[in-house]
């Protein structure tokens, strides 16, 4: 199955908003899809999927219960489902004091079979939450975790339970991965964990026409350190719009939503959007990289074509294996 988690040590990489078009691309092309959002902070990937409707109740059950070992309920109670298929395990302001909790589930269980804190397993709770309690490998074709950016034990537990990375870059800018940070990043990572973590592949984001723009991308492109299946354009609008429909990029273009100012007031509203064809090319990039992420790493067999019905436009299909392209337009 597909285990992946979407991560970049810097803001500002287009990190969930990846995370949500990965998951929908994977599940338009026939996978069972599960979502696992870690960041506690506001505008997450419950944020933009529209569900976690629990996550400011201290009296809820919530992922963090679960993966501590003292949970409320079921955890196929926690799973909601996003308007556009794709299941979600909801953020929960518990994870902000996630580490407080576990050294507490630490104090205890170590003072309780005599045993040395560094023995603690602190950073395998999810996986066992995941694969050996809950067994999401017989319910989804695909796993992907939107993690907290910083370097603790959340997002920790998140590489240990899934072991790959998709790193989303924007490739310009101080303070952004490098090449060299990149790989360091990763041998970090696997020394402290002590397993092995596969890099599928890194997606320049936000790429705009500016020269250094262009020879970030062309650096990213050009290594052979990793793979870089695809560059997503500077997209803002379109990015941006999927705040306001709850959806992917995917469900922006097909319903058509638009921000734009009415009788004074910004508002947004589907069906408004004017198509351009530099963002149907950016869909289809979305969904050349959930195959390359399916086929490539992961040896899955999905659905090559890209189908994309339009409101008021007519469908369009875009088959990947030969980069044809038909069009049904609305009668």
């Amino acid at each position: 199955m597909i285990t992946v988690v979407v991560y970049s040590e810097s803001g500002g990489t287009f990190k969930t908003t990846t995370t949500a078009n990965l998951a929908v691309a994977l599940k338009r092309m026939g996978l069972d899809v599960c979502v696992i959002d870690l960041d506690p902070q506001e505008g997450n990937l419950t944020s933009l999927f529209d569900v976690g409707s629990h996550r400011h109740d201290p009296e809820a059950d919530n992922l963090v219960k679960h993966i501590l070992e003292m949970p409320d309920g079921d955890f196929e109670d926690l799973i909601e489902t996003s308007s556009e298929g794709v299941d979600v395990v909801p953020s929960h302001d518990m994870l902000g004091d996630f580490t407080s909790n576990l050294e507490q589930k630490i104090s205890y269980e170590t003072g309780m079979q005599n045993m040395n804190r560094d023995d603690y397993p602190r950073f395998e709770l999810l996986h066992k939450l995941l694969w050996e309690k809950e067994s999401l490998h017989e319910s989804y074709d695909a796993v992907l975790i939107d993690p907290n950016a910083r370097a603790e034990d959340l997002l920790y537990n998140a590489i240990f339970g899934l072991r790959t990375l998709v790193a989303p870059v924007k490739p310009a800018g101080k303070g952004n991965l490098s090449l060299d940070g990149l790989e360091e990043l990763v041998e970090n990572m696997e020394n402290e964990l002590d397993i092995q973590i596969g890099l599928s592949c890194v997606v320049p984001a936000g790429v705009g026409q500016t020269n250094a723009h262009q020879q970030y991308q062309k650096q990213f492109e050009n290594t052979d350190a990793f793979d870089t299946p695809v560059a997503i354009g500077d997209r803002d609008s379109l990015m941006d719009a999927m705040w306001e429909a709850r959806g992917s990029a995917f469900k922006v273009i097909e319903e058509r939503w638009k921000t734009y100012e009415e009788d004074g007031e910004m508002v947004s509203k589907p069906g408004q959007r004017r198509i351009r064809e530099r963002e149907i090319e950016t869909l289809q990039k979305l969904y050349e990289l959930a195959r390359f992420v399916a086929t490539e790493t992961f040896d899955i067999e999905i659905d090559p074509e890209l189908v994309l019905d339009i409101e008021g436009k007519g469908t369009r299909t875009i088959d990947l294996r030969d980069d044809s392209e038909t069009e049904v337009p609305s009668p």
